[in-house]
């Protein structure tokens, strides 16, 4: 299918649409770099995160943990206590992209790995995340990008024809997912490159 031909559009959400740096309460919580190095990367680490965003609750979460490093319950819990730290702002340049996409009438979803609590969460905070004509939220669906069945899924549940998705992702991992599922896919940098990726698919902004 030729790029021009586009009719549904999908966004990542986390450093896409709103910064996210789990560094930024740590830097208070754990003031220490050597040592919240350390804590990321045995106590709260990339994979245990990564598992709220598949649908495990944060009480389970937080008491695996705590069960391995009770001198750590406080600084444990402090992850999903000052979450909110993590995600200060949204990228006002993206957003615009978006509601501009939105405002012209084109198809808007989006596809994120969040944890179910914090995305609802963050609709509170970001009420910008309520547009688009819907999301799949890996946390709700127990899939993760880049799951090929989570690509499907959001398929299946939007009615969109995959050849005529471009999905917008930070992660090249996430991109390339995409792209294995059929969908036309680009690398999220920043605005202006996201500008001129949507120009070379025929979509005006």
């Amino acid at each position: 299918m030729n790029s021009s031909n586009i009719r549904h559009i999908v966004f990542d959400i986390g450093r896409v649409l709103i910064h996210y740096d789990p560094n930024l309460p740590f830097t208070r919580l754990i003031p220490d770099d050597a040592e919240r190095d350390w804590f990321f990367a045995n106590v709260c680490t990339h994979d245990w995160n990564i598992e709220q965003d598949r649908g495990r609750s944060w009480n389970d979460a937080e008491a695996l943990l705590i069960a391995e490093h009770p001198e750590r319950e406080e600084q444990i819990r402090g992850f999903r206590k000052y979450w909110h730290e993590m995600v200060p702002h949204a990228y006002v340049e993206s957003v615009s992209i978006m509601e501009g996409l939105i405002a012209k009438g084109r198809d808007v979803t989006m596809l994120t790995n969040f944890a179910a609590d914090t995305f609802r969460h963050a609709k509170t905070l970001f009420p910008f995340l309520t547009l688009p004509r819907g999301v799949t939220v890996s946390g709700e669906v127990g899939l993760i990008k880049p799951d090929p069945q989570i690509y499907k899924l959001h398929t299946q549940t939007f009615d969109l024809e995959p050849g005529a998705t471009l999905f917008i992702d930070d992660s090249m991992a996430n991109v390339e997912g995409a792209r294995a599922a059929g969908w036309q896919a680009v690398h999220f940098t920043d605005a202006q490159t996201l500008q001129a990726d949507l120009a070379r698919h025929g979509i005006a902004n």
